[in-house]
Formats: structure tokens, C-alpha cells, sequence
């Protein structure tokens, strides 16, 4: 898991220590691709509703193997 974990760092995918709501995943990929947190919150609640249940595992997946800033 840690050489997910340092892959995702070396992409500049990161939770950042602020500008988090809950453990800043969101935060982290609006950052990573240039959006605002709360652009990229939006987005992910609204790409997470086509597939319905994936936000209980997508999000705790990302929490898990993003690291923090």
C-alpha cells in the first residue's frame, strides 16, 4: 500500500492540510486538477450519483490511500 500511496504523492495527489471538510479528498483532486474545493466537491457528489453506492466505497478508498500534505 505504500507504493500506492507514493505513487498518488508523486502525481501531486494529496490531501492538503486545510481547506478540508471531512478528510480533504475532495480538496486534494480539485487541487490536483485545478479546481476549487469546492468545484471538485460538487463534481464528485454529482459523478458519484450515476453510480449509486460508490460514494461508501470510493471515498474511503481515496481516504485511505491518498496521503496527507
Amino acid at each position: 500500500m505504500s507504493n500506492i500511496r507514493a505513487s498518488f504523492g508523486q502525481r501531486g495527489l494529496y490531501r492538503p492540510r486545510d481547506r478540508k471538510v471531512i478528510a480533504g479528498v475532495c480538496a486534494g483532486l480539485g487541487q490536483r486538477f485545478g479546481l476549487g474545493p469546492w468545484t471538485a466537491r460538487l463534481l464528485f457528489v454529482l459523478l458519484l450519483m450515476v453510480v449509486p453506492g460508490s460514494q461508501l466505497l470510493i471515498y474511503p478508498v481515496l481516504w485511505i490511500l491518498m496521503p496527507e500534505e
